[in-house]
């Protein structure tokens, strides 16, 4: 029987960072390579440093790099960090540090949690964090595990003929192991110094230290996550930041309108393309809140975005009125249906100009200003970036430049405290995707109030070099037929429409030709009618917001 933990305990989360990635192929640490934006320990120790339940982080890292890191913590203002150490050989052997320092520092008395927890896994949530510490209020060895999806075997070797099925566990009772491990510190080490008497002592991790030479105490078991996944090969690098790009709609909430207007109030924001849709409810939601807000457009202003002295005059103009810029918001942009080939140059160009070179001209524009004050400047892409279709291929090719740009401003821009995201929503209800498509089922569609309010979130997350996907399902918590969905999903997220369905119901409505429905419906993707791009038929103004 586990006996029970006081509930105050302070919890130490002991970073582990000294591999040296040699199995991803790269010249650097894998845990210094940056996904999103940030080096992977970046976002790893951003989790742990937001968590309320973690009290002191210390950071065990290669020896070559100490300074990397040293510099990482600095400049992200890191405060819960106590130290950087250098790593041993092995695991076990960074473990054995980490309980030596552990112990010398703990008050009489005291009997810490320690999560020991992989650099390189940097999307592990708030909520694991937070399941681990509370299960040492009662349990003295924690794990984090999930079902495993795929079938296990073990096997054994014939000399030259090869491998073979030796058998095949039974599925549902195996698990796939995470981290963070917890512990008390007590526990922890006492396993390692029954270890440190036995000669054939090897380990990867520091549960099956427990397991095998505490016998008597049990491991509980923590519900982890399947993104919570280790950053080992060169394909996990792709594969986690696409799931960061998925992930990012969940921005770290403002606590409620109140801590909104708190944070927002006399901020300075501008915002091109604010005259109608998604750049409207952006400049009513922060005036809302209790910012400035500067609004230009073409419509209202005569402010042309692919014009860079309309651009550099608006900034100016906003600066010498109110004295400083927080944030810069640009959801102008410009949609034309049609072959490449059928394009003239004029319009080309014109097209060019807005979707990719106004991006340009307002990030060299907005720089200095943002680097005043650390803010933060915001774009808005669509999901046609990731794959160009027929007959927009110039306006997808020109969003997906739009979301390199943005990962591009967010590194460079870095060493100046300048944020850079990009918002990506699904299709939207906006006046002008109801003057496209008709009429539509509500449930099929975004709202522009809701895409504006996770911009609002955007500008006050300390996210930065992320493609925030706005979407009515969470892609990380779809329920499964067994699984319920957490309940952060039902509140973030209603169910996915059938987008196929959608357009046959509208097609009993719309005259178009079926290929001409076709041909308008993926030319606006999951964006049409939102800030990242307007309908043109044919030459509409380029202010989409």
């Amino acid at each position: 029987m586990s006996s029970s933990p006081q509930t105050t305990a302070r919890t130490v989360a002991v970073v582990l960072a000294g591999g040296t990635g040699s199995r991803v192929g790269l010249p650097l640490p894998k845990q210094l390579v940056k996904i999103a934006g940030k080096p992977v320990i970046e976002h790893t120790l951003a989790v742990f440093e937001d968590s309320p339940d973690i009290d002191d982080i210390v950071v065990y890292m290669h020896p070559d790099y100490l300074g990397e890191v040293q510099a990482i913590v600095s400049r992200a203002g890191f405060t819960k960090v106590r130290g950087i150490h250098a790593g041993g050989g092995t695991r076990s052997d960074t473990t054995r540090r980490a309980i030596t320092a552990l112990t010398a520092s703990a008050r009489p008395g005291e009997d810490p949690n320690v999560l020991f927890h992989d650099a390189v896994r940097p999307l592990v949530s708030r909520r694991i964090i937070c399941d681990c510490v509370r299960a040492l209020s009662r349990h003295r060895a924690v794990d984090v595990a999930i079902p495993s999806a795929d079938t296990v075997i073990t096997t054994h070797t014939r000399a030259e003929e090869g491998e073979f099925i030796a058998s095949v566990p039974q599925r549902a009772a195996l698990r796939r192991g995470q981290t963070p491990q917890g512990f008390k510190l007590s526990t922890i080490r006492q396993a390692y110094e029954k270890a440190a008497r036995d000669p054939q002592f090897e380990a990867t991790d520091d549960c099956s230290v427990v397991l095998r030479y505490l016998p008597h105490t049990p491991v509980h078991v923590v519900r982890g996550e399947e993104h919570n996944m280790k950053i080992t090969h060169p394909v996990d690098i792709f594969i986690a930041e696409k799931l960061f790009q998925l992930a990012t709609h969940r921005i770290p909430g403002h606590d409620g309108d109140d801590a909104c207007h708190s944070r927002l109030r006399d901020k300075v924001v501008v915002i091109f393309g604010a005259s109608y849709g998604i750049g409207a409810d952006v400049a009513a939601l922060a005036e809302q809140h209790g910012a400035r807000v500067f609004k230009y457009s073409r419509t209202t202003t005569g402010t042309y975005v692919e014009n860079p002295r309309d651009v550099q005059a608006a900034l100016a103009d906003a600066h010498t009125s109110a004295g400083r810029i927080d944030y810069v918001v640009n959801t102008a942009g410009l949609l034309r249906i049609g072959k490449l080939t059928d394009t003239s140059p004029d319009d080309i160009a014109h097209a060019t100009a807005v979707n990719y070179l106004a991006p340009i001209h307002i990030a060299r524009a907005a720089h200095p200003y943002l680097r005043q004050t650390r803010g933060q400047l915001l774009f808005y892409t669509s999901s046609s970036y990731t794959r160009g279709r027929a007959h927009y291929g110039l306006y997808s090719s020109t969003k997906a430049a739009t979301v390199n740009l943005t990962q591009s401003l967010a590194d460079e821009w870095a060493d100046d405290h300048i944020r850079v995201n990009c918002i990506n929503p699904e299709r939207t209800r906006t006046p002008m995707r109801l003057n496209a498509f008709g009429d539509e089922p509500e449930d099929s569609l975004l709202t522009s109030h809701t895409v504006a309010t996770t911009s609002i979130d955007a500008l006050l997350s300390p996210l930065t070099g992320q493609v925030i996907d706005v979407r009515r399902q969470d892609p990380l918590h779809t329920t499964h037929p067994r699984t319920p969905a957490p309940a952060s999903a039902s509140a973030s997220a209603s169910a996915t429409a059938d987008s196929t369905a959608s357009l046959r119901r509208a097609a009993r409505t719309d005259p178009l030709p079926r290929r001409k429905r076709l041909a308008r419906h993926e030319a606006t993707g999951e964006s049409a009618g939102r800030g990242a791009g307007v309908l043109m038929f044919p030459t509409p103004p380029p202010d989409a917001a």
